[in-house]
């Protein structure tokens, strides 16, 4: 079934002291365009996730959006400095000593002095940061092929529409081409008798002509070619493989036959249909713009 190149994917987890958000959204183009907006610190993932949205999105401009907070205290560590603490407490025992006070010195004390505890940052391990990430865009691009399956089978439903108006208006002008050479006869007959009036018809002369003329107009072949063109329409879009590309190959081909058939076919109701053969396929065409 084919895919909108339109969606949108979210997720949001608390994961290893970390909230992390992903969102992913993409519109239309012509190739896969990625972009990223991440935290200053967390630049490495950017590679990362455009590597990994490839894997699930093949067409679309596609933006990645990542947030990640961390839990107050979650990436920090307490360092007693040992050293200085054990300064503080010679230095405050000896003072006592020296001036005759009780020694009433507690750990709440000592840990009240400055620079006896230190806050280490932790470093990120970026391969355990990643893992994370991933789990939550993987998440989130789930959900944003969902979307884009919905949207692509409500285009599935209008676009096989327009293909039923096109193979129905194909038949109608293949019923009415044979009648084409056989109106050009009549006609040619009845220009014949109105100029030469009571003489010989040369009758072989006008089988001739006939003959020309509906050589000139036959549109068989390009009938036969558009409904090819409406049959592989027709399997690609039922296809799970990206085809938007393909499809638009074959709208063009479409266009291509039917205005051979405008340009041939010396017929008015036919030209009338052809107008309404170019106005479905102008709909299929706008339609596959936004197809994966």
């Amino acid at each position: 079934m084919i895919k909108s190149m339109t969606g949108f994917g979210r997720e949001h987890v608390l994961a290893n002291g970390r909230e992390m958000i992903v969102e992913i959204r993409s519109v239309n183009h012509r190739y896969y365009e990625f972009t990223a907006r991440t935290p200053r610190s967390y630049g490495y993932l950017d590679e990362k996730l455009k590597a990994f949205m490839k894997s699930g999105i093949s067409r679309g401009k596609v933006e990645v959006s990542v947030t990640i907070y961390n839990q107050e205290g979650t990436d920090a560590q307490i360092e007693l400095n040992e050293s200085v603490a054990q300064g503080y407490l010679n230095a405050l025992r000896g003072s006592a000593e020296n001036l005759s006070l009780e020694d009433d010195l507690t750990l709440s004390s000592i840990m009240r002095l400055p620079d006896v505890f230190t806050v280490v940052k932790k470093t990120d391990d970026e391969e355990v940061i990643w893992n994370d990430v991933k789990a939550v865009a993987q998440v989130a691009l789930d959900r944003f092929v969902e979307m884009r399956f919905v949207e692509g089978k409500k285009m599935y439903e209008d676009i096989t529409g327009h293909l039923d108006i096109i193979e129905q208006t194909v038949g109608q002008i293949e019923a009415q081409a044979p009648g084409v050479s056989e109106g050009y006869r009549d006609r040619l007959y009845a220009k014949i008798k109105e100029v030469l009036a009571d003489r010989n018809i040369d009758e072989q002369r006008v089988l001739t002509e006939v003959a020309i003329f509906s050589e000139k107009v036959a549109i068989d072949e390009e009938t036969v070619r558009l409904r090819s063109h409406i049959s592989q329409f027709r399997n690609l879009i039922d296809s799970d493989e990206p085809v938007g590309r393909k499809l638009d190959f074959l709208v063009q081909e479409m266009n291509r036959e039917v205005n051979t058939i405008g340009s041939k076919a010396q017929d008015l109701s036919i030209t009338k249909m052809v107008v309404e053969l170019k106005s479905e396929i102008e709909k299929i065409r706008e339609q596959i713009q936004n197809i994966e």
